[in-house]
């Protein structure tokens, strides 16, 4: 009873006190701003051929009034991402043959972008985002309109296939209730989050928190960026209506490797902390879900409140990705999933393959 009591007075925290995280909320509106400085958009690539041409297209037709220069550092592809980026006025390559050992290959592609630019106002956006031409200009209004010194959006992830419609926005979900963007975008709060697909910075904050050098080794490099830019200016984390991913994960496979690659990385390689968030998980999903099925007179009680907050609680995001609310039902299932990838991140790691992405092993420090 005791514990079924303590994962609902959890739930009763997170539905009523957690930065209001699960409403899904705030979005970006098309919006033109009232001043238009220079913009210099870094684009990061290796081995994206599949999308770099969409995405690059997308880039060069923003409809904005100021004066806006494309960068593609084709970070070492073995395939012809580069050639497929075509050719315009406005578009500059960048081909990098190597990388430093300590750096992250993402942080140092932008890395030399940004040493090849000069705007006052940097974008770093992924090279699978598809972008709408009212974009840029919708950024650029938050980010001077606000006064802010970083503007970062959650893209539309793509949730097309049978995995996806399961988990991906669950995925936009947990990370809503790991990062609640009231929270980040108070800049009282110490919390800061960023999702990596979508950033617009100014360049003097890049410059004071020591420049990407200042986070060069990290592999979550967008919250990272968030931690040090928030020290320095307020920010913003907010949905995209305006971006969205074309990354596909059409199996289950996809989707662990991708939680896999990072999440022992988020938990700081820690045993510790590994086991104190998968008891923390079996206490949010798993206490109410099994007091409701097996539980008696008040332990059922207690489980069925906690089961409705988690519903309740899920419908917003998954109105936002136009899935069934039964899919709510289900969360428990979903955890289970996201707590076994976890788990299997540490197992990778203390098996010495640790995080990879794109033929590169970062634990190792091999290319």
């Amino acid at each position: 009873m005791a514990i079924a009591l303590l994962s609902l007075c959890i739930w009763v925290y997170l539905f009523s006190a957690h930065g209001s995280f699960w409403k899904s909320s705030p979005e970006l509106s098309p919006a033109i701003p009232q001043e238009h400085p220079d913009v210099d958009i870094i684009v990061p690539a290796r081995d994206e051929a599949a999308t770099i041409g969409a995405v690059i297209g997308s880039l060069l037709a923003q409809d904005y009034r100021g004066k806006f220069r494309v960068t593609l550092v084709d970070d070492n592809s073995s395939d012809d991402t580069a050639l497929l980026a075509g050719s315009a006025a406005s578009l500059r390559v960048l081909r990098l043959s190597s990388k430093p050992d300590q750096w992250s290959g993402k942080l140092w592609a932008l890395h030399q972008g940004m040493l090849a630019t000069t705007a006052p106002l940097v974008l770093f956006t992924d090279a699978d985002i598809l972008h709408d031409p009212r974009h840029l200009s919708t950024l650029v209004a938050k980010l001077c309109g606000g006064r802010l010194g970083m503007v970062s959006e959650m893209v539309r992830l793509h949730c097309d296939s049978f995995a996806e419609r399961a988990l991906v926005p669950a995925f936009v979900y947990f990370f809503q209730m790991l990062y609640p963007f009231a929270k980040v975008n108070d800049p009282r709060a110490r919390l800061a989050a960023a999702a990596g697909g979508t950033v617009l910075i100014r360049r003097d904050v890049v410059t004071q928190i020591g420049g990407l050098e200042a986070i060069h080794a990290t592999l979550i490099d967008d919250v990272a960026l968030a931690k040090a830019a928030k020290r320095v200016d307020a920010i913003f984390l907010g949905h995209s209506g305006l971006a969205t991913s074309m990354r596909r994960y059409p199996r289950f496979a996809d989707i662990w490797h991708m939680i896999a690659r990072t999440a022992y990385t988020q938990l700081r390689f820690s045993k510790v902390l590994l086991g104190l968030t998968l008891i923390g998980l079996t206490l949010v999903w798993w206490v109410p879900a099994w007091e409701l099925a097996f539980g008696r007179d008040i332990s059922r009680a207690f489980g069925g409140g906690g089961c409705i907050l988690a519903a309740l609680s899920y419908q917003p995001t998954l109105r936002r990705y136009r899935r069934n609310p039964l899919w709510a039902l289900a969360l428990p299932l979903i955890a289970a999933f996201y707590m076994a990838a976890t788990a299997g991140s540490a197992l990778d790691y203390w098996r010495g393959s640790g995080a990879q992405w794109k033929s590169r092993s970062y634990e190792k420090g091999a290319d």
